[in-house]
């Protein structure tokens, strides 16, 4: 599906951002074939969040792909190793990416940082699991409540958006060789995209923000990501999502009880 995007809007991206697409979109354009829908979801003004799957290393930039060409910058959080990278790291910085400091006294910065761009009236790109789903049929599997406690603080939108495809060309946790390559341009892959309509957390919008409220909210927003994933995929995801915690106990429990 073609994006909204004008000449207008296009002004909004700045050199850093124009300079990242230059770079990521022709290796996309020789490499995948492209299935966009769902960009009239997206506000044409005001901030809002983006709350988006994550089955490959590749996603990040399919999406971006996809939000480029829908007109509406987005703002990731990203790991801060990659902002110590020569190069990549300059580019991130220079295009407003907002570096996440894990287990240090600095991660609530990410949050702050979020809030303020939101507030600011720009759209900040969340993958709420936070890694790689490890859900064995790459269905979304339980995560971070990061995106809801931002959507609650700000009362800004929240757009889901389903991908697929990806993992086709670079498979999810793949360790290389025969059979399970890391890398598999060939044949050319469709990779889709899907945004859907502003999850409806209004249920939510008078309670204090508290854990039980943005573990609560995290659901509504998996849920609709999960539900737009259905339709990409054709197919019903589980009735219960991965949980990482309680696999790593179930397979404690089989190795104690196989002793």
């Amino acid at each position: 599906m073609p994006g909204r995007s004008t000449k207008a809007d296009r002004r909004g991206y700045g050199f850093w951002y124009r300079l990242a697409a230059a770079i990521g979109k022709p290796p996309l354009f020789l490499l995948t074939k492209r299935d966009w829908s769902g960009t009239e979801n997206l506000p044409e003004s005001g901030g809002f969040l983006t709350v988006i799957n994550h089955n490959s290393y590749l996603d990040p930039l399919v999406y971006g792909h996809f939000q480029y060409d829908s007109g509406r910058p987005a703002r990731f959080l990203g790991k801060a190793g990659l902002f110590k990278v020569p190069v990549i790291g300059r580019i991130l910085h220079g295009a407003g990416q907002i570096p996440v400091y894990r287990g240090s006294s600095d991660a609530a910065h990410a949050f702050r940082a979020a809030v303020a761009a939101v507030n600011n009236g720009e759209c900040v790109a969340f993958y709420p699991e936070g890694t790689l789903t490890r859900d064995p049929d790459l269905w979304p599997m339980n995560a971070k409540t990061g995106a809801a406690r931002v959507a609650l603080m700000t009362g800004a939108p929240v757009i889901p958006i389903a991908q697929w495809g990806a993992h086709e060309i670079i498979p999810r946790y793949a360790k290389g060789g025969k059979g399970d390559r890391r890398f598999q341009p060939f044949p050319r892959h469709t990779v889709q995209v899907k945004a859907g309509p502003p999850v409806d957390l209004s249920a939510f919008a008078d309670k204090p923000i508290t854990g039980p409220v943005l573990r609560e909210a995290t659901d509504v927003i998996m849920a609709a990501i999960t539900a737009l994933l259905e339709e990409l995929r054709g197919e019903k995801a589980p009735p219960v999502r991965y949980d990482v915690q309680r696999a790593a106990t179930e397979q404690r429990r089989e190795r104690e009880a196989g002793r």
